[in-house]
């Protein structure tokens, strides 16, 4: 997210999106939708699509090159380039799924005659067409995909071998590849509304990382999808839809930092507790714990402190929690343990923003300020030192905070992420709980507040993020930048402030806040082209 220093302003803007909201400042606001570069697929929507498509669950794209990450997502059009070498790997693909695909019969819906095999050829290309790019085909594009028939008949093969070339052409063909949407009309100063075919992709890929189904295509086709009501039974019947997990992998995998849980490597000396089977528990838990969201009339605030999680025997030990008797995760109520409430409680979360030897009091106040309140601090002055080490054995990692932000040039930013960070500071570098650092120093969880607060431990410092009026549009934000696939800047704030406000009207469910964003010009047009500031 682009953001401005701390109490600079910039002339006829609003503040950044995630800001509360100053009375009278977006009242007949124009919100412009802008323009979201050429999206390609990236990996877990590459995977997704050709899954749906072909029935293909190999994963191709995990020999693909890693997508680059912007504004906290690796769905964002802006980043998500075409190397070479991905080229590459899009044709090898292409063949390997045709070649499979053929072979289980996916293609099978009539049978190619050797001596007219130009009626069930159309027949095959046309519509897989259709769906692999996602919209109607035109008859002239249909008609150079037949050249591939034509040209195998002119080489004696049999035709199977020009159908699938065609097919192969039809994935490597930017179609397929991108998720093209049409321009406003050159000259046009207002917003392009999507068609129903644009709108049907971007739902999709918003809740499936896929492409539309069968349902979805049909109520475009329809034309349906111009309707608000028929959008919302269709977002309805998608959260419902077992592919809805994909909001759980690629959303709040990126969002809630779950996904980095992958590459953590605690110190094994000092928390050998940790291994691959806590790992992997401390991955679902999070995940189920989310997932709970979509299907339930829970508010999406609760994240901060809903009162139950998801354990198996191994991380409930872990936890200090009863065991549930299984080796597989059941939901369990945390009346009697509120410090394992809500996101903050999740060893997964605990475990990535913590260093190897020790708990990183910074790097989880930073995750506070930027996931939740969307108040990013600036980058560290160059050359800053590290933490310095205890003076004595029993010096607590509140005093080495406080001794490290001495320095002036610390000052301002650690005021503002060290309070939050050491009110996790009960938490241990693997999430569990504990009254004492490793050096035997009893654990100060106190974090003073620049206006003078005290956040005395996590439980206050849930307490403190809900009644910020920064939460809900922070929450916006990053949702509205993952829906959309376009990084949000200043000139956003006005309307992630009405799609925040519309969500909390409604409810404030996770369905309430895709509702509100499914409906917002952000999502429903395309801006017109930008002027160049020469």
């Amino acid at each position: 997210m682009a953001r401005v220093k701390p109490d600079e302003e910039v002339p006829g803007v609003p503040g950044p999106p995630g800001q509360p909201p100053v009375a009278g400042e977006c009242e007949n606001a124009p919100q412009n939708p802008r323009r979201v570069t050429l999206h390609r697929l990236n990996r877990a929507e590459y995977n997704a699509t050709v899954r749906d498509l072909l029935g293909d669950t190999t994963q191709p794209a995990q020999d693909f090159p890693i997508d680059d990450h912007g504004y906290g997502f690796d769905n964002i059009a802006d980043v998500l380039s075409l190397s070479p070498l991905l080229m590459e790997k899009y044709s090898a693909a292409a063949e390997r799924l045709v070649n499979d695909a053929w072979t289980r019969g996916v293609f099978n819906s009539c049978a190619l005659d050797p001596l007219n095999p130009a009626p069930c050829a159309h027949e095959i290309l046309s519509n897989f067409a259709r769906r692999a790019w996602r919209r109607p085909v035109q008859q002239e594009e249909v008609d150079k995909l037949m050249t591939f028939v034509t040209l195998a008949s002119q080489h004696a093969d049999p035709p199977e071998v020009g159908v699938k070339l065609a097919l192969r052409s039809v994935l490597v063909s930017p179609h397929f590849l991108f998720r093209v949407e049409k321009n406003a009309p050159p000259g046009s100063t207002e917003p392009y509304t999507l068609d129903n075919y644009e709108l049907a992709s971007r739902l999709s890929y918003f809740l499936w990382s896929s492409m539309p189904d069968d349902a979805l295509f049909a109520a475009a086709e329809a034309g349906k999808l111009s309707d608000p009501a028929e959008v919302e039974a269709q977002v309805r019947r998608m959260l419902a839809d077992p592919k809805a997990r994909a909001l759980v992998e690629n959303f709040a995998g990126q969002w809630l930092f779950t996904r980095a849980l992958g590459t953590a490597v605690p110190d094994g000396t000092l928390y050998g507790a940790f291994n691959e089977e806590l790992r992997a528990a401390m991955r679902t838990e999070t995940e189920l714990f989310f997932a709970e969201f979509i299907s339930s009339d829970l508010k999406l605030k609760d994240l901060i402190d809903a009162p139950f999680t998801y354990v198996n025997d191994q991380l409930a030990a872990h936890y200090g929690l009863p065991l549930p008797g299984s080796p597989t995760h059941k939901r369990v109520d945390l009346t009697g343990h509120p410090e394992r409430s809500g996101i903050f409680g999740k060893g997964s979360l605990l475990t990535v923003t913590s260093n190897p030897d020790r708990t990183s009091p910074v790097q989880r106040g930073v995750w506070v300020l930027e996931q939740l309140l969307c108040s990013a601090p600036p980058p560290p002055p160059p050359n800053v030192e590290n933490l310095p080490p205890p003076i004595t054995p029993d010096m607590t990692m509140k005093e080495r905070m406080a001794l490290h932000r001495s320095a002036p040039a610390c000052q301002g930013c650690h005021r503002l992420m060290d309070p939050l960070g050491l009110a996790m500071e009960n938490f241990d570098p693997i999430g569990r709980w504990r009254l004492q650092e490793v050096s035997g120093a009893p654990v100060d969880a106190t974090g003073d507040l620049p206006d003078g607060a005290i956040l005395n431990g996590v439980r206050d410092m849930q307490t403190y993020l809900k009644e910020d009026p920064k939460l809900t549009n922070c929450i916006t934000e990053h949702m509205l930048t993952y829906a959309t696939g376009r990084g949000l800047d200043e000139a956003d704030h006005c309307a992630v402030k009405d799609v925040a406000e519309k969500a909390e009207a409604r409810g404030g469910r996770l369905v309430d806040y895709i509702l509100s964003i499914v409906s917002s010009s952000h999502f429903t047009q395309r801006g017109a082209e930008e002027e160049q500031t020469p």
